[in-house]
């Protein structure tokens, strides 16, 4: 072996080993020690034998000696396209290998402010989707829908001009997020249309809220109206500072209830879910998570909530997604509320994400939710009790302009 081909294969199975380590890191178990890694087990998972990693390697070497531009050759990078190919091959897109800038920008958006247009992504069929626009974002002042299928991101800054087929969700925030005041544009889809559109709008800072109320007066009596935006880490603070507004209203005797707004939700933590529920439950399931093997895992109600005998009623459209829908249905398969609007997203698999080192991430698609009747909620969503058409906009969503709104109001008064 001459000194050449001995780097060469003393530099493949560094690689190898690289290649190996981060795939087990992500599929063994392992705990954080300060400072540093540690896998419970170095064996290579029990398909890896089975793999035939030789023209991985041939490709490999072909290009690392014939490819004409060899400064573009970086190892990292192509480890990280190695596995990103490997996940992506299973073709689910809620699961996803994120290299270390990806994975710090999805880890950005349940902290709160962050530079962007201001939409939730998802998909529909392997399309990428909005779930929703968040109120006063530039998104939603520019046209966009909850619903709509973005087809295409073009934004000349960035010399991008490209189709989202088979995009994953973290290359989409990276395509569409970008600088306060520059411009990008969304070529769209809105439901029911045959004809795309393409909306251009000018990226702000974005900061998502979580929780808003307000006591309404309605022929004579006082309703509780509070907006769930979604399920963030500070979710359990502002509930408990509306809990305390709530009390006062709740000992005036023309209290009706509680309007619980779910619509344009497009999730966040579980924990959140199961927190709510076991505000208007006083026991039972709130949702099963079911794995590959038919194994559940079962979330009850947990807590002492105050809210068990308040008459309830909840509001979804389609871009309530994921934990909102969780929330929803308990309430639903409990006949604790009615839920009134339309039929929600669909999203109801979970994901576990994992941290690798170097800062990578890898979520992954571990079981799917059902919730405690046994339905399922993915791709299927959920029927509400009272069907409202129409689209809402977010600028008149909980006003007397909203339809969806004012039939829950004359539901609840009925109650």
């Amino acid at each position: 072996m001459n000194k050449e081909s001995g780097r060469h294969y003393h530099f493949r199975n560094l690689l190898l080993a690289l290649f190996f380590f981060l795939l087990g890191a992500g599929i063994n178990q392992r705990w954080h020690w300060p400072g540093r890694w540690v896998v419970r087990s170095p064996a290579l998972p029990p398909s890896a034998p089975r793999a035939n990693m030789s023209l991985f390697w041939q490709v490999w070497g072909l290009l690392e000696n014939k490819y004409f531009n060899s400064k573009a050759l970086n190892p990292q990078k192509m480890v990280y396209g190695a596995i990103e190919g490997m996940v992506a091959s299973l073709g689910d897109p809620y699961t996803v290998f994120l290299p270390p800038e990806e994975n710090k920008l999805t880890n950005q958006d349940l902290d709160g402010k962050f530079g962007g247009v201001g939409i939730q992504l998802g998909f529909r069929d392997h399309y990428l989707a909005v779930i929703t626009p968040l109120r006063g974002t530039p998104a939603e002042k520019a046209g966009i829908r909850a619903g709509d299928i973005i087809v295409k991101v073009i934004d000349t800054k960035k010399k991008l001009s490209k189709t989202t087929e088979g995009i994953s969700l973290p290359q989409a925030v990276k395509w569409i997020r970008g600088p306060i005041g520059s411009p990008v544009s969304l070529v769209v889809r809105h439901p029911g249309q045959d004809k795309n559109t393409t909306i251009r709008i000018i990226r702000g800072q974005i900061t998502v809220p979580t929780v808003v109320w307000r006591q309404m007066d309605f022929h004579g009596k006082k309703v509780a109206y509070v907006r769930v935006y979604r399920f963030s880490q500070i979710l359990e603070k502002q509930w408990q500072e509306w809990l305390l507004d709530e009390g006062r209203w709740q000992n005036n005797p023309q209290f009706a209830g509680i309007v619980l707004d779910l619509r344009n939700n497009p999730g966040g933590y579980l924990s959140g879910a199961v927190y709510l529920a076991s505000e208007f439950l006083p026991r039972g399931i709130v949702v099963e998570q079911e794995n590959a093997h038919g194994d559940k895992k079962i979330y009850r109600v947990d807590g002492r909530g105050r809210l068990y005998k308040t008459p309830l009623v909840v509001l979804v459209n389609r871009g309530s997604a994921s934990a909102a829908e969780i929330l929803a249905g308990a309430l639903q398969a409990h006949h604790r509320a009615v839920l009134v609007g339309e039929k929600t997203f669909g999203k109801g698999t979970v994901q576990e994400p994992e941290t690798l080192p170097g800062r990578a991430g890898l979520h992954i698609t571990i079981a799917r939710w059902l919730l405690p009747d046994g339905r399922s909620i993915n791709k299927k969503g959920i029927e509400p009790d009272v069907k409202v058409k129409g689209e809402v906009k977010e600028a008149v969503m909980g006003t007397d302009k909203d339809a969806v709104f004012l039939k829950a109001m004359e539901k609840l008064l009925k109650e």
